[in-house]
């Protein structure tokens, strides 16, 4: 046998030849056409994973975010407590480090009636410097002010409602609405539920339907009137810096608090919802990771017969002095090559189509003719999007990686074939 061909490791003849093997001609077994439909099938793979692992982190997002900002962070029961009690419990939560803002709270479930019709409203009693605190309420006053919430001259109450509650009521601000407490009053013909009108100040739109619609904002002391609950409080609500991060402040509470008061937070009130996500997310992950698997496997189907047809080539190349581990490098980077550019068609689709969802869904809605995602339907007027580069690099390491691990059987097969059995009955 020959000298062994002086070539570097991956270096230029392996390179050219593993270009030209790249670019099969049709007669050598439709290898180009297999080539193209691999490639394809790790393109839409890589970019599918991509676009569904961003909406997911942007649905949580947006919807936490939501949530998080109309509701606290950690909670401290204060109900049948003293106002000296409160305020103290107050004062104690205000020094904890982390935390923001402690707001009074009086909330209760409701009926709003305006002309004959009827929701179910959910009544938070809040004072107005906190309400005009809370950006996702303040900034997303879609009709009136929060300057007219409170209660004027004449005793009576201005509250902010949900724009989407409105709508089905039939109410704008300086119109009336009628709430009706399930909390009643005793009459001599029995208990009649309480009944008291308000004039709507402002309109806000959330952007979530749970909260447009049945959302219903009044003045701390009016809540206490409505519900019956005159100098009480249901509960303190502490906003904090970190949100993720309310076991310290639960922790650093419960050490200065009575052992009596009940803390919570946000997770714990939400435990389903954000167990479902958690969930939802790991399983979607591990089966569009299988898919990119099972992509990354067409390359085998190639490389096989791109093999068998070049069981000639490579009996010469051995014959001239080709080692074993250059032609395994040859047909690996052929096949590997498939799997790279696919990843990186796939990175740039996926990330495309991620950063221009916006306009993708409203070109969508435009063509069918009504929008993608009802409001009323998915809580959320558009699909978010957000893209965690941290996990697009670990898609497109671990989309290379599988491409790598398929090319490597059909190319350790092609460095152990016997020339003298490939030109055997050549």
């Amino acid at each position: 046998m020959a000298d062994p061909i002086a070539a570097p490791p991956f270096g230029l003849f392996e390179r050219v030849l593993a270009g030209r093997y790249l670019r099969a001609k049709r007669e050598h077994g439709g290898v180009a056409l297999i080539s193209i439909i691999s490639f394809v099938g790790i393109m839409l793979a890589v970019a599918v994973l991509i676009i569904t692992m961003s909406v997911m982190n942007g649905f949580r997002e947006t919807l936490l975010g939501r949530i998080l900002g109309v509701n606290g962070h950690v909670y401290i029961d204060v109900t049948g407590r003293t106002p000296e009690e409160r305020a103290r419990f107050a004062e104690l939560a205000a020094r904890v480090s982390g935390v923001t803002h402690v707001t009074p709270l009086v909330e209760g479930q409701g009926l709003a009636v305006v002309n004959g019709q009827v929701s179910g409203v959910y009544i938070r009693g809040i004072p107005k410097t906190e309400l005009t605190a809370l950006d996702l309420v303040a900034k997303n006053i879609v009709s009136g002010s929060l300057d007219a919430y409170g209660v004027d001259p004449d005793g009576v109450g201005r509250i902010a409602i949900g724009s989407t509650l409105a709508a089905g009521l039939g109410v704008a601000p300086g119109g009336a609405i009628t709430l009706l407490s399930p909390q009643g009053v005793e009459t001599p013909f029995g208990l009649a539920p309480r009944r008291k009108s308000y004039e709507v100040a402002a309109l806000f739109s959330i952007g979530m339907q749970e909260f447009d619609q049945a959302f219903v904002y009044m003045p701390l002391e009016e809540a206490q009137l409505f519900f019956a609950k005159e100098g009480q409080v249901d509960r303190l609500e502490l906003r904090v810096t970190d949100p993720d991060a309310t076991m310290e402040i639960m922790q650093a509470l419960r050490a200065v608090l009575p052992s009596d008061v009940y803390i919570s937070d946000w997770k714990m009130q939400n435990a389903s919802l954000v167990g479902a996500l958690v969930v939802e997310r790991n399983v979607m992950r591990l089966i569009l990771m299988m898919i990119v698997a099972i992509a990354a496997l067409n390359i085998i189907s190639g490389l096989v017969m791109l093999v068998k047809n070049k069981g000639r080539d490579i009996a010469i190349l051995r014959t001239m002095g080709a080692s074993q581990g250059s032609i395994l490098r040859i047909f690996f980077m052929t096949g590997a090559s498939v799997g790279v550019a696919g990843t990186l068609a796939g990175l740039a689709l996926g990330v495309l189509f991620c950063l221009y969802i916006g306009p993708i869904q409203d070109v969508v809605s435009w063509v069918i003719g009504r929008p993608v995602f009802p409001g009323d339907v998915y809580s959320l007027n558009k699909l978010p999007a957000s893209v965690e580069w941290g996990e697009v690099a670990g898609v497109s390491a671990w989309a290379l990686g599988m491409s790598f691990v398929a090319t490597l059987p059909p190319a350790w097969r092609a460095s152990r074939l016997d020339p003298v059995e490939a030109l055997r009955y050549e």
